[in-house]
C-alpha cells in the first residue's frame, strides 16, 4: 500500500518538476517548438531517474543512487548533444578549457611556500583567539563576577 503511494508521489514529483522546467524554458528562452520538445525529453529522462530512485525503494542505496545518476547523465547528454542551447553550452565549455590552458599556474615551490604561510597564519590566529578567549573568561568570571575557580 505505502509503496504504491510512494511510487505515485515520486511520479507526481517528477512530472511536476518536468512541467516546471518546461515552463521556465518556455518563459526564459525563445526557442522553437522542436527545441522545446528535445529539452522536454531531456527533462523527462532526468525525471525518470528520480522516479527510478523511488521505484527502487526496496533495493540497496547504491542501486537507487545509480538510477538517479543514469537519468541525470542521459538527460544531460540528450540536452547537450541534440539542442541548440546544448551546442552553445559545449562551445562555452571548449572556450573555457582554452582559457584554462592560458592560466599561469604556480610552481611547486611557490605552492609549498604559500601553503606554509597559510598554515602559519592559522596557527597564529588560533593562538590569538585562544588567548583572547581565556583573557575575556578571566575578566568576566574572576574580576567582574568574582566567581574565582578553586
Amino acid at each position: 500500500m505505502f509503496e504504491a503511494i510512494e511510487i505515485t508521489l515520486s511520479l507526481l514529483i517528477s512530472a511536476v518538476g518536468t512541467v516546471v522546467g518546461i515552463y521556465l524554458l518556455y518563459r526564459v528562452f525563445s526557442v522553437n517548438t522542436v527545441e522545446r520538445i528535445k529539452i522536454a525529453f531531456a527533462l523527462l529522462l532526468a525525471a525518470a531517474g528520480i522516479f527510478g530512485f523511488y521505484l527502487l525503494s526496496g533495493h540497496t542505496t547504491v542501486l537507487r543512487v545509480l538510477a538517479i545518476g543514469v537519468g541525470a547523465v542521459a538527460g544531460a547528454l540528450m540536452f547537450v548533444h541534440t539542442t541548440e542551447l546544448g551546442g552553445r553550452f559545449r562551445v562555452f565549455c571548449r572556450e573555457a578549457w582554452v582559457e584554462l590552458g592560458k592560466v599561469v599556474w604556480p610552481a611547486r615551490k611557490e605552492t609549498i611556500q604559500m601553503t606554509g604561510v597559510v598554515f602559519a597564519f592559522v596557527v597564529i590566529m588560533a593562538l590569538f583567539l585562544f588567548l583572547t578567549d581565556k583573557t575575556l573568561e578571566w575578566v568576566m568570571y574572576d574580576i567582574i563576577l568574582g566567581w574565582a575557580r578553586s
